[in-house]
């Protein structure tokens, strides 16, 4: 395969399966709303363009697979069929189908035996949708949704309005004008015929071998308009014929326009992909411009021709021109995007990191050489570096809502599995993170998601008895805070059980009996290896693991998780991971020989330690506050001892305030995060390293992690005295 169409290959794959997400979407939107049209016209948008895309590589498994799903659509839309549960669910199984035929062209793999039965049973269940047979030809979707619609129509007792005037010579030329009228009535029902003789001269001047009659008919028939002018093939260029559909059809004509492919955009393309005019009809009209571009400047708009001319009512022309309007509007839209590949935001990234480093080592050069020009520059070329790593950090953001919205097919799926009515409630769907991060957030993101329905929310008895609605209710919120995002899953269930956690916890030799924990402490022990209080495994959870894989993966972010939660009121699972992996504004301090940054975010004042100050003491009166000290030097166990000078860096992490006691502030600085080796990543309370300007190394510190830590190493320190 050449690397063009390999590209361009890669490229239906994204959109396709970006089309698969719009088409969950919307499904799951009818459960709801089953009579939500927005969302049936979106799914059949979307099995429609990937229909006709596949058509284009010649994917014959999804197109045939798609066809089929496209009929049952289409009488859906028309609302002959009704989009219950069983359809919905019918329609889902259809989109992962889809989703695995694409994945086997994307690895070029031959289709393997189950997926084939799984293609025939569906396919066998839309047909069954449609009571029939599989078609004996094939026929274009577009032409086979318009004759579905006349039928539709016609069974109304609606009909097609022909009116025909037979050309003078017609007789001369052998043609009886009667024999084209009883061909028509074999195609259909004549309603209704009027002759009309408004063109017959007098007596005397009549010619026998002249016509002089005109016809305007009533029809019903399931036929097209196409298939109707073709009755009067022979003597086409000799009559004057209209065909006006019937008045029933007009909204169909509509709502067809609205879901043509937007690659014609001119008003008769539009027209004649829809069935609404023929292109013999376009072509008159065309001729009828053309002639009055020759005459005059003010030409006569196309639509305005056709209902002038009995081809097409008003209301048709005016949808045809706003779909065009919006068909424009979108490719404007589109043409302002353009597809990256995210390596290359990767290595962007990375050279603007070494471009900060870079930028931070001449900086420092300047201020040795006290070079006053040379300072300004530097800072003028410091702040151009800021602009150029905010801008490139702002195209890796992405929205959380894609991510969120994927949890309600999984809510819908596990709570019919297990059998509980819940509700999936998004909150912040706008909140921005890195993508790197939104990548590797769903899996922990999904374990929690199902532990939250199986463990946490009761069955619908015992809601009821506890005085709580039967439906529980599951939610996810994203926002910002403190330079961080925060993720939370909560549900409104019966809480985290304490005693059978501890019980649990005692039985592996997790905690000592008659151990005094905090809750916190409590809930954490759930993310042990292994750790499980259920008491039957399930498809969903019990075997233990699952939460201890949340946690690793969390921290691997240089995130953290916390529980919060209340017996017989819910959980609540609360995810703070940074906003970037890469670049962040951060705080420089110094401790005897070793550096270290903090997110500037979290920083919200630096205080001078007062030499009489205790330095055994682990708080500081800060007007009136009590505020927990950290000493970096006694934590990290660092050689050397304090100077007779000591500052108080005063941080806010995860809604904790404490402060940071070092030996010197250095100031704000770019930090560009590099993650650390193996051997280190055990390491807690240090997310990363990073490299200043005169090539020594700082390390990033975790403040949320550090002050787990402190709080822990505090309290055994405490109970050791007791």
């Amino acid at each position: 395969m050449n690397t063009a169409l390999n590209d361009v290959l890669h490229t239906f794959f994204a959109e396709s399966r970006g089309l698969l997400q719009d088409m969950e979407a919307g499904l799951l939107r009818l459960e709801d709303t089953p009579n939500d049209t927005e969302a049936i016209h979106a799914v059949f948008r979307a099995a429609h363009t990937i229909k006709g895309t596949a058509g284009l590589f010649g994917l014959d498994d999804i197109v045939d697979f798609t066809h089929k799903a496209e009929n049952v659509l289409d009488r859906v839309r028309d609302g002959r069929l009704g989009m219950d549960e069983a359809m919905i669910g019918l329609f889902l199984a259809c989109r992962d189908h889809l989703d695995r035929l694409l994945d086997l062209v994307a690895s070029e793999a031959p289709m393997d035996a189950e997926t084939r039965q799984r293609g025939e049973w569906l396919a066998e269940r839309l047909l069954a949708c449609l009571g029939e047979a599989p078609a004996k030809t094939a026929m274009p979707v577009e032409a086979e949704a318009v004759l579905e619609r006349e039928s539709h129509a016609s069974g109304q007792g609606d009909a097609w309005h022909i009116s025909v005037r037979f050309g003078r010579d017609v007789l001369r030329q052998g043609m009886d004008p009667l024999s084209f009228i009883r061909y028509l009535g074999t195609l259909g029902e004549i309603v209704h015929i009027d002759t009309v003789p408004d063109a017959m001269p007098p007596a005397a001047e009549m010619d026998p071998e002249s016509c002089y009659l005109g016809f305007e008919i009533r029809f019903c028939g399931e036929i097209d308009k196409a298939g109707i002018e073709n009755v009067f093939e022979f003597v086409r260029e000799e009559c004057e014929l209209h065909i006006l559909p019937p008045g029933s059809k007009v909204p169909d004509f509509i709502e067809l326009i609205k879901t043509l492919p937007e690659e014609a955009l001119r008003l008769g393309d539009l027209l004649v992909s829809a069935g609404v005019i023929t292109q013999r009809e376009l072509e008159e009209s065309l001729a009828v411009q053309e002639c009055e571009n020759g005459r005059t400047e003010n030409v006569q708009p196309l639509g305005e021709i056709l209902v002038n001319q009995q081809a097409v009512q008003a209301e048709v022309i005016d949808a045809a021109l706003a779909k065009q309007k919006d068909a424009r509007q979108r490719q404007s839209q589109e043409a302002r995007f353009l597809r990256v590949h995210a390596d290359k935001l990767d290595s962007l990234i990375n050279l603007v990191g070494e471009l900060v480093i870079a930028g931070a080592g001449v900086g420092l050069l300047a201020k040795r050489n006290q070079d006053a020009a040379l300072i300004e520059a530097v800072s003028g070329m410091a702040r151009l570096v800021e602009d150029i790593r905010d801008g490139a950090m702002r195209l890796r953001m992405v929205e959380i809502g894609e991510t969120f919205n994927r949890f309600r097919r999984v809510v819908r799926d596990v709570s019919k599995e297990i059998g509980k009515e819940i509700d999936l409630l998004i909150q912040g769907a706008d909140t921005e993170l890195d993508k790197s991060v939104v990548e590797r957030i769903g899996d922990p993101l999904t374990h929690l998601v199902r532990n939250a329905m199986d463990h946490g929310i009761e069955s619908g008895d015992v809601r009821l008895a506890r005085g709580k609605p039967g439906k529980g209710t599951l939610r996810l919120d994203a926002f910002h805070e403190s330079g961080s995002i925060v993720i939370e899953v909560s549900d409104d269930g019966g809480g985290l059980n304490r005693e059978r956690i501890l019980a649990k916890a005692q039985e592996k030799g997790l905690v000592q009996g008659g151990s005094d924990l905090s809750d916190t402490e409590v809930w954490n022990l759930i993310f042990e290896p292994g750790f499980s209080t259920a008491e039957q495994v399930s498809n969903l959870s019990g075997r233990g693991v699952g939460m201890d894989v949340v946690k690793r993966n969390i921290e691997a972010l240089r995130g953290t998780v916390e529980i919060e939660s209340r017996a017989g009121l819910g959980s609540t699972f609360r995810i703070r991971l940074p906003l970037t992996l890469a670049i962040i504004d951060g705080f420089l301090m110094g401790v005897g020989e070793s550096h270290y940054v903090v997110p500037l975010d979290l920083v919200l004042e630096c205080v001078e330690l007062d030499v009489g100050h205790d330095r055994q003491a682990d708080y500081l009166n800060l007007r009136g506050t009590v505020l927990p000290l950290l000493r970096i030097r006694e934590h990290f166990d660092l050689a050397g001892r304090s100077g007779r000078r000591q500052n108080v860096v005063v941080v806010n992490a995860a809604g904790r305030k404490a402060g940071l006691v070092v030996d010197e502030l250095k100031g704000e600085f770019q930090a560009v995060i590099k993650p650390l080796g193996r051997l280190f990543e055990k390491l807690r309370g240090i997310s990363g390293s990073t490299i200043l300007g005169s090539g020594e190394v700082a390390l990033v510190l975790d403040v949320t992690a550090l002050l787990d830590e402190a709080s822990k190493v505090e309290y055994q320190k405490r109970n050791a005295k007791i």
